[in-house]
């Protein structure tokens, strides 16, 4: 393809900084210009290729050990942008926060010519090894940037446009970067539109599992961007302001250095309702806000934590998050839910099966959520995705010098890590069969023997399993060993492929009330054309689908077919499923109402599983309800 001629304005630039030694004011981005000023500080030559290569196969292994929890937080992220950068030609990379690669994927024709460029997993992109680029400003400016063709610094990358947000953990600090990388002669207008969208996923997301013992508020102007990605969250200990997402500074009018030193006193006037009840909080300066509070623990006089209460009723009702992106399941699936969480807490080891993006993750986040572990680890393990020579060091540990590579200090393993808490070990059909023996005596005798000798470590886990396979074929063949089988299903949920919902349509309009964000709705020929739809790639293609049309859009827009991905585009509307005559409303509010229906007329218990407000259910569902009541705090 031929590339097409770079900017005018680009090229002044480059000739005006690299052969005149000016600055060209106002002919390129400030961020790009700034990152020019300290490539030049460093004596980079702009002609050369810089020397960019990845370590050793065993060095690579130790970055990703390090990242393990990044990586696992951003993977919907990666799998959504995957499918957007091998459509449009590109490729999608996730670094740490130095601007090391962990992973690069996507298009395997662009990804050949871009490992040609360096950009393969185990390289450092930071702007201080290779220049201009969109990973390295973006970690450097701490925000979201865009480098395209001739902005690059050295010239062999001005075959690449980029488009990269740093992400930031819940204290300000940078842990990595999300880049969207594809050829710089391709249009990429909304490449930093989805990478900021994506970033936005990854740091909500770092709540979610963290800050057991501290009060969380989440919090935002408009009631309806409470549990999405964009909702502001503030996090106290002992009153003070210890993390924070950005979102939520920018709410407050504050900055980083706010953490550790301001308090709750000095930013709200009046305090929250009890926990998880939908509030009214004022800010010092007069702003009103929609907020939600989750609590510490409270303490006993001798400063102890205080027992624990008496084990509810299931199915659990306190107040949980809302799944804002994930599958919206069905009743069925849902009454499972409730019944896993029983048996988890009963200590029966779980069997989840179902079809590859089904969303057997989800439910076994939303099992570890629901059950009286919610405050321990959930650790979940990739059973097809480790190397056979690492999965056992991965999940057993090992010892100082166990094997070529191993960490100086050993490493705990993932077994020791979900210790006290769930422990998932998602596609277990493709473990391989000498491990299947190891891991069944860990389960059996409760104790994990690290790699290269040491004592055995007691464990307290429960166990959750999932396959897309089907096991009990697969011990009849010999290629699953039958007590290993026995011993993790000891009871089993199948979890229904999206093409066999009863009402694909009020599914799929329940679930993007969870994505869509700003007033964004569909035409009732989008909608038709989702539900005609198989969704090979089940809950996860779906989601993938709507992020992709939520940030395709404006705020407030109908969405027409046209931003729907090609192959669900191309697919001819079922006539027997036609949409009513009220559209995507009345599909939403059908979707509640059955949802109601199938608690047993419980609003509270519908509007918890749907992930939205009772209010909300209320005044959508309930015929006659009453209307929403403003709330003070």
């Amino acid at each position: 393809m031929r590339q097409d001629p770079p900017r005018a304005d680009v090229i002044q630039a480059r000739h005006d900084f690299f052969d005149l030694g000016a600055a060209p004011t106002g002919l390129v981005p400030g961020a790009i210009l700034r990152s020019w000023q300290r490539c030049a500080a460093r004596g980079f030559d702009s002609h050369e290729r810089p020397r960019l290569e990845p370590g050793l196969a065993s060095e690579l292994r130790e970055l990703k050990e390090r990242n393990e929890r990044l990586i696992r937080l951003s993977r919907p992220e990666l799998e959504s942008l995957t499918r957007e950068a091998a459509a449009s030609g590109g490729i999608v990379i996730l670094t740490d926060g130095a601007g090391f690669v962990l992973d690069a994927l996507g298009d395997p024709a662009f990804a050949g010519k871009a490992a040609n460029v360096a950009l393969r997993p185990g390289v450092p992109w930071s702007e201080a090894t290779a220049g201009t680029n969109a990973i390295g400003a973006a970690l450097v400016e701490r925000r979201a940037v865009q480098v395209r063709g001739p902005e690059h610094y050295f010239e062999p990358h001005r075959i690449l446009s980029c488009a990269a947000a740093p992400i930031l953990d819940p204290y300000g600090a940078l842990v990595g970067a999300l880049d969207l990388t594809g050829q710089a002669a391709l249009p990429h207008d909304r490449a930093l539109t989805l990478v900021r969208s994506c970033v936005d996923q990854i740091e909500h997301r770092m709540f979610a599992e963290a800050f057991p013992k501290a009060e969380v508020i989440r919090l935002h102007s408009d009631p309806e961007r409470l549990g999405v990605a964009q909702e502001g969250v503030l996090v106290f200990e002992g009153s003070r302001l210890v993390a924070a997402n950005r979102h939520g500074l920018k709410l407050m009018g504050l900055d980083w250095n706010a953490l550790g030193a301001r308090s709750f006193g000095d930013l709200f006037d009046g305090g929250p309702k009890g926990e998880g009840e939908l509030s009214l909080l004022r800010s010092r300066d007069g702003r009103d806000f929609h907020a939600r509070l989750r609590r510490a623990p409270a303490a006993t006089p001798g400063g102890g934590p205080k027992a624990p209460p008496a084990p509810a009723p299931y199915p659990v009702s306190a107040p949980q998050p809302r799944r804002a992106s994930g599958p919206v399941f069905d009743a069925q699936t849902e009454r499972d839910l409730a019944r896993a969480a029983r048996l988890v807490d009963g200590d029966v080891p779980v069997l989840i099966q179902g079809e590859t993006g089904s969303g057997k993750e989800v439910f076994a986040r939303e099992v570890h959520r629901l059950s009286r572990r919610a405050d321990r680890p959930f650790v979940a393990v990739n059973c097809a995705a480790l190397p056979e020579g690492l999965i056992e060091a991965e999940l057993f540990g090992y010892e100082e010098g166990a094997f070529t590579g191993a960490r100086r200090a050993g490493s705990k393993g993932l077994m020791r890590e979900a210790d006290g808490g769930v422990l998932f070990l998602d596609e277990i059909g493709d473990m391989p069969l000498a491990l299947q023996a190891r891991l069944l005596r860990a389960v059996q005798e409760r104790t994990v023997t690290p790699l290269g000798g040491g004592k055995p470590h007691p464990i307290d886990v429960r166990l959750v399993s999932a396959t897309h396979r089907d096991l009990k074929t697969m011990t009849e063949a010999g290629e699953f060993r039958p007590d290993l089988y026995y011993r993790i299903a000891q009871y089993g949920f199948a979890l229904p492929a999206f093409r066999a919902l009863a009402d694909r349509a009020g599914a799929l309009a329940a679930l993007w009330e969870n994505v869509a964000q700003d007033g964004r709705t569909l035409a009732p020929a989008t909608l038709a054309r989702l539900a005609a739809y198989d969704w090979p790639g089940n809950h996860r293609e779906a989601v993938g689908a709507m992020r992709a049309m939520a940030a395709l859009s404006e705020p407030g827009e109908r969405i027409g077919p046209e931003l729907l991905p090609a192959a669900i585009r191309d697919v001819t509307p079922a006539p027997a499923a036609p949409v009513p005559p009220e559209g995507l409303e009345g599909l939403a509010r059908a979707a509640m109402r059955a949802a109601i229906e199938a608690a047993d007329g419980n609003v509270a218990e519908a509007a918890r599983r749907l992930g939205v407000s009772r209010s909300t259910l209320y005044r959508r569902a309930v015929p006659g309800g009453p209307r929403r009541r403003r709330l003070d705090g």
